[in-house]
Parts: C-alpha cells; sequence; structure tokens
C-alpha cells in the first residue's frame, strides 16, 4: 500500500483525554515523525499536531480512534508521495 505523508491536528476540549491520547501517540509511534502539543490553558483547551508518514489505513486507524476520545476533534491533512520515497507532489 502506498505511504502518505501528511498533518493530523487535534483540538481537544476534555482533559481526561490526553492520557488516552498520549497512549495512541506511543501505539503509532512507527508512523509519528513529530509532533508538537500547545496547552491554551486561559481557554482550556490543548492544540496538537503531528505530522505522520504511513499508509491511509494506518493514519485512519489513529484519526479514528483520537476523534472517538471525549472532547477531542481531529483533521487531518495527506499528501500521496511520488516515484521514490524521497520525492513529493510540486517539490522538486
Amino acid at each position: 500500500m502506498e505511504k502518505r505523508i501528511g498533518i493530523i491536528a487535534l483540538v481537544v476540549i476534555e482533559k481526561n483525554s490526553v492520557p488516552q491520547l498520549n497512549t495512541l501517540f506511543t501505539e503509532y509511534s512507527d508512523i509519528v515523525l513529530g509532533r508538537q502539543g500547545l496547552p491554551l490553558k486561559d481557554k482550556g483547551i490543548h492544540v496538537i499536531s503531528l505530522i505522520v508518514e504511513g499508509t491511509t489505513d494506518q493514519i485512519g486507524a489513529l484519526t479514528g480512534k483520537a476523534g472517538r476520545l471525549p472532547g477531542v476533534q481531529v483533521k487531518s491533512v495527506l499528501t500521496k508521495l511520488r516515484g521514490n520515497d524521497n520525492e513529493l507532489p510540486g517539490l522538486e
């Protein structure tokens, strides 16, 4: 199956879901290239971004499980790799 690179954006409004998210991130650590989190304490939310590389099945499994957690909203943007695994469309 073809691999894709993309970003997953998560907005967490239920702090009790954070430990379950961390467990998911560990479970899918083989596809996570980078992670950044920003707690917005004054607003009571946490924003997390993940840079991922994996198949659509792997990425979909991670986003699906995360999106079913209480108070977690998830969006993702993916791009196809082409030719060899080091080339991205439009970056020549």
